[in-house]
């Protein structure tokens, strides 16, 4: 299994892989246009070119979904990137205590805090759309 406690995000990433990069041609760990001279050297999860200046970021989360505050870093990633403009979240539902309870529910709270950023003009980024999947 690989959504338990203790788990290492890696194997999260590893399946969500196979279904980004075998079947969608996502391309993985690809640093975004690192000749922009970014401070960041934005280096996302997956990324897929939609051509024109334009793409999909894809990011893996796990433990820090929202108590490290990794969604807000990931819709930051996606708003400097001048070639991603669509973000695709991947969280999960629950994250679990070593008893097999619910720790924390990052997946409603994910979609409401990002969700506050679309709608109205004056907290508007630069990122088109955002997609939250929960595992």
């Amino acid at each position: 299994m690989a959504h338990v406690h203790g788990a290492s995000s890696s194997a999260i990433q590893t399946l969500v892989s196979e279904i980004l990069r075998a079947e969608l041609a996502f391309d993985e760990e690809v640093v975004l246009r690192p000749e922009d001279q970014f401070v960041t050297q934005a280096r996302p999860d997956f990324f897929y070119d939609l051509g024109g200046g334009r793409g999909i970021l894809a990011e893996v989360e796990r433990g820090g979904t929202t108590t490290n505050n990794h969604d807000l870093k990931d819709l930051w990633k996606a708003h400097l990137a001048p070639n991603a403009h669509h973000l695709f979240l991947i969280v999960p539902q629950s994250n679990w205590k070593p008893d097999g309870s619910a720790r924390e529910k990052p997946f409603p709270i994910v979609a409401r805090r990002l969700g506050s950023f679309f709608g109205n003009p004056r907290r508007e980024i630069d990122v088109v759309s955002l997609h939250v999947y929960g595992y």
